[in-house]
């Protein structure tokens, strides 16, 4: 009789001998003991690598912007609002809270004067002076119209302006009433030494001053055609409306080292250029020889000067690039 043949499960079976399953049941005792006598030694790892601090990356914080003190602003405007509310202040109970709205004592004072008899059409600060931490001394110029002794006259007041509520102030207020005072004295210096040559005659032979003519003659009289007398590449526009009706060039002189005695009459080769201080005058309709300086900067192209740059300001001889800038 032949036996069956054991059904086909798909799994892959093997049979293990006595000798090999004794071996494996050795294996297995011996894996036991080893993982009881290093059980320690793991453990004692473990709590050794978790008392080292693990350096964590973090994200950087976004710095906070903080506002700006009370300190770093000017009580400049302060100063001038409120001297214009002094000066036309009378005594109306308007006027006295307008004042009030400065100087709080305004409101239990008397004024005998009629409010606006005296205004002031312009006020600026001409100096600001810190007398201690919040605390401000401004004088201010203003212009007063309808004033009994001089008619549109500028008359100085020294304003004592302090900063509320401490380095965290919101506001100012003023300590007094404005104190009229002399004009503000000026330091006498020396005025500053430009760097450029001495200045003479422009000459007619010169190509330069022909255009400096015509250019200055457009940009302030409206004659003729600014952009012709312009490097390509520079934008400038003529004055409007054209403040006067003639400009004469008075005086010339150049930056550094200019064009050599009898030079300058010759035609300029591509791409050189000349640095000018050039004095004006110019007359209007109710003007008459005003004088003005203006720094050029001129570049020679197709033998002809055009001007490449209205200069902000003239060339100092103590500046460090004087010969660059």
């Amino acid at each position: 009789m032949e036996e069956s043949a054991p059904p086909d499960t798909g799994w892959a079976t093997t049979s293990m001998s006595t000798g090999a399953m004794a071996n494996w049941t050795a294996v297995v005792r011996w894996s036991a003991w080893g993982l009881l006598l290093t059980g320690p030694l793991l453990g004692g790892w473990a709590l050794a690598s978790a008392t080292t601090p693990v350096a964590v990356p973090t994200r950087a914080e976004a710095p906070r912007v903080q506002p700006a003190s009370s300190d770093a602003v000017a009580p400049a405007g302060f100063a001038e609002v409120y001297v214009a509310a002094y000066v036309k202040a009378g005594d109306s109970d308007a006027d006295a809270e307008e004042l009030a709205a400065f100087y709080p004592a305004a409101r239990s004072m008397s004024w005998s004067a009629e409010g606006g008899e005296e205004r002031a059409e312009s006020a600026s600060a001409v100096q600001v002076r810190q007398v201690s931490a919040g605390y401000w001394s401004v004088t201010v110029a203003a212009r007063i119209t309808g004033s009994a002794k001089d008619s549109d006259s500028v008359r100085y007041f020294q304003v004592p302006v302090r900063a509320t509520g401490g380095r965290g102030a919101s506001g100012w207020t003023a300590a007094a009433l404005p104190a009229e005072v002399a004009a503000p004295t000026g330091s006498k210096g020396a005025a500053p030494e430009l760097s450029y040559g001495s200045a003479h005659v422009p000459l007619d032979s010169d190509p330069a001053v022909q255009t400096v003519r015509g250019f200055l003659a457009a940009y302030l009289t409206g004659r003729g055609e600014l952009d012709r007398y312009l490097s390509p590449g520079t934008a400038l526009h003529a004055v409007r409306p054209a403040p006067y009706t003639a400009v004469t060039v008075t005086q010339i002189a150049d930056h550094g080292q200019g064009p050599a005695e009898g030079a300058e009459a010759q035609t300029p080769p591509d791409g050189v250029q000349r640095r000018l201080l050039v004095d004006v005058e110019g007359d209007g309709k109710h003007t008459s020889s005003r004088p003005m300086t203006y720094a050029l900067e001129l570049r020679a192209r197709d033998g002809r000067w055009e001007v490449a740059s209205l200069e902000a300001a003239p060339a100092l001889a103590t500046s460090p690039n004087s010969s660059d800038s």
